[in-house]
């Protein structure tokens, strides 16, 4: 095998969209990697310093959207151009944007599934930015999503993650196992 310094590596990364409102009540994004599930009914996402990081001082709710192949693009975009260099953000991705039911924060109707969430703590709050850890308040799945049980099916959605070794993204493919079950076969 061969040997690394350490970097960061750890892989594969959600590419999620934060959407929060300005103190102006327009709609802002930012695409996001650092994250994860926290606890059954949390999340947590490393937050640099972003007009995103003001907007959830007013307030601390939020919704996060997870990227697909259709939303590549735009989803790249809100990541690399900030809202205070480019005013007309929002309107150049071309995203459908309503109010979220629970929170106060836009859900961008062209994702597949998104969490409407309201921060429950903050660390290592510095110059550089921090660390939140949310509550998720509710969970928005556009229909076409659903599978036969009526739970959201992963493989139709085509969601996309962060390869942070080439700084490219990757479609998730096709299910290959039960988690949970098939390793019952290696038990005695």
């Amino acid at each position: 095998m061969k040997s690394f310094s350490p970097k960061p590596w750890f892989a594969p990364q959600p590419v999620l969209i934060i959407g929060t409102y300005n103190k102006d009540g327009v709609a802002n994004a930012m695409n996001a990697a650092w994250a994860g599930q926290w606890d059954m009914k949390e999340i947590m996402i490393s937050m640099g310093n972003h007009v995103t990081t003001d907007n959830l001082k007013l307030g601390g709710e939020f919704t996060v959207a997870f990227a697909t192949k259709k939303t590549m693009v735009a989803s790249d975009f809100v990541g690399i151009v900030s809202a205070k260099n480019d005013p007309k953000k929002m309107e150049k991705t071309g995203w459908n944007i309503e109010k979220a039911t629970m929170v106060n924060a836009p859900v961008f109707t062209d994702f597949p599934m998104t969490l409407e969430c309201r921060i429950k703590e903050k660390y290592d709050e510095s110059e550089t930015g921090y660390y939140l850890v949310a509550e998720i308040v509710n969970i928005l799945v556009d229909e076409k999503y659903l599978a036969e049980d009526g739970n959201p099916d992963m493989e139709k959605m085509e969601l996309i993650v962060f390869d942070p070794i080439h700084h490219g993204y990757i479609q998730l493919g096709e299910k290959v196992g039960n988690a949970f079950s098939d390793g019952k076969a290696l038990k005695e």
